[in-house]
């Protein structure tokens, strides 16, 4: 099965496309398909489209309730998740942290208490470090 790109010149015929489901008959070789070129069609014999017009024409027939009532569902739906989702939306705004650019968060954060415990073993340390360099100056 061929796939055609609307737009394109095509011999005479019906052709189904794709994303629509609709025929479209083309009177002439060298006629344009209509619509743009991303959309597809498929060239059908004009025997199986003397078939598949009043079988399409059915389907819509039996399908538009339904297809009336997915749409005033949706509707009245719709409004109510938006809602919803905006809400979410703004929690997970004030939730989220900001962006700090050459930060690394896999270290945790030092607490007050154990920088002042670290500030005084230091100083401990430097002390120790001063009279281990005075005794080996003195020596």
């Amino acid at each position: 099965m061929k796939t055609l790109n609307g737009g394109s010149a095509v011999p005479g015929g019906y052709y189904l496309s794709r994303s629509n489901w609709e025929m479209f008959p083309v009177a002439r070789d060298g006629e344009r398909l209509p619509g743009k070129p991303s959309e597809h069609y498929v060239k059908v014999p004009t025997a199986a489209a003397l078939v598949l017009m009043p079988v399409l024409g059915g389907l819509m027939v039996v399908f538009l309730p339904f297809i009336g009532l997915y749409l005033t569902a949706k509707a009245v739906v719709s409004p109510v998740t938006n809602l919803f989702h905006r809400s979410a939306k703004d929690l997970a705004a004030t939730v989220t942290p900001g962006w700090a650019p050459g930060a690394a968060h896999f270290t945790g954060k030092a607490t007050e208490e154990k920088t002042a415990e670290e500030a005084g073993a230091g100083e401990a340390k430097l002390e120790e470090l001063a009279k281990e360099v005075e005794e080996k100056r003195k020596a």
